[in-house]
């Protein structure tokens, strides 16, 4: 699995980097033929007075892609939440090829 993380106009810290590198070692359990990640980190409204974070996943499996966006305060927040909606997707995804 290739794992690539962008920080886009940030420098992310080393604490944000392991706590998504943890989260994405986790996928492996959902499906067994992951190809690529893809995971952007995103500063919104930069030029307003509140920051919001926002959090974009991409997977690629072979035949399938799956995107999770989220947008919060925090970019651990957002990641999280963007991740679980990646999970949903693999397990809808699975349950239909177990269904076929």
């Amino acid at each position: 699995m290739n794992k690539q993380i962008k920080a886009v106009h940030f420098d992310a810290d080393v604490n944000l980097i392991n706590h998504v590198e943890k989260r994405l070692g986790k996928l492996e359990v959902f499906h067994d033929r992951i190809t690529n990640v893809e995971v952007f980190l995103k500063i919104e409204n930069a030029s307003h007075q509140i920051k919001d974070k926002v959090a974009e996943i991409k997977v690629s499996v072979p035949q399938q892609t799956f995107f999770g966006q989220h947008e919060s305060k925090s970019f651990e927040e957002s990641f999280d939440s963007a991740f679980n909606a990646i999970v949903k997707q693999i397990k809808r995804h699975k349950s239909k090829q177990l269904q076929n």
